[in-house]
């Protein structure tokens, strides 16, 4: 039998180990796996902030959809809706709301039943106008799903057609190709897409 002081040793650090291997997993669950895209716009950060959240028409760099919201703030979900309202491609809910340099929410493709992720929206004054990133994070711990994937491809179209809109008034020639050819497709939206489906409650929580 060990001696009580080895006992005692003994049964520390084994419960040093315990919490160790507790805080490792706490760790695991806590880490994002993220993508990122950044650009600098030719424009003042109100300026880009401003076409950033505007809810009052359909936004190309989002892919021609537009916000239904009771209003942008912390707490507050939003739904990505067709420009006639039918449809709604994504839901989210805003976790931060710091005009005019910081907005994030999380997201999901309401034609997906991968779990939720997060979107953050970056501004900063820089020399000749303001710097965009845009960074989507992701469980660690989750498998690549089709959704991140997706996500990081859009990031790019996202970030250089905001771009394009601020500076030029209208999306990037190939973002105007896409968004006509999406216009085309629009009748085979799945039915599980249709808004009726998607009431604002149903945005997933942060």
């Amino acid at each position: 039998m060990p001696r009580p002081e080895r006992a005692r040793q003994q049964q520390g650090a084994e419960k040093g180990k315990a919490m160790s291997e507790t805080a490792s997993k706490a760790e695991q669950a806590d880490a994002v796996r993220t993508s990122m895209y950044r650009v600098v716009i030719r424009a003042s950060i109100e300026t880009v902030w401003s076409e950033l959240i505007r809810t009052d028409r359909p936004l190309p760099f989002f892919f021609g959809g537009q916000y239904d919201t009771p209003g942008l703030k912390t707490g507050a979900p939003f739904a990505m809706r067709s420009p006639d309202g039918k449809f709604t491609m994504a839901m989210g809910e805003v976790i931060e709301f710091d005009p005019p340099h910081r907005y994030a929410h999380t997201f999901r493709f309401t034609t997906s039943e991968d779990p939720a992720s997060i979107v953050r929206y970056q501004l900063k004054e820089v020399e000749g106008g303001t710097e965009f990133t845009l960074i989507n994070e992701h469980p660690a711990g989750d498998p690549v799903s089709k959704s991140e994937k997706q996500m990081a491809q859009g990031a790019k179209f996202i970030s250089e057609n905001l771009k394009s809109v601020v500076e030029t008034g209208k999306a990037t020639f190939g973002g105007q190709a896409l968004l006509f050819m999406f216009s085309l497709m629009a009748p085979m939206t799945p039915k599980t897409a249709r808004s009726e489906n998607w009431p604002l409650d149903r945005a997933p929580k942060g």
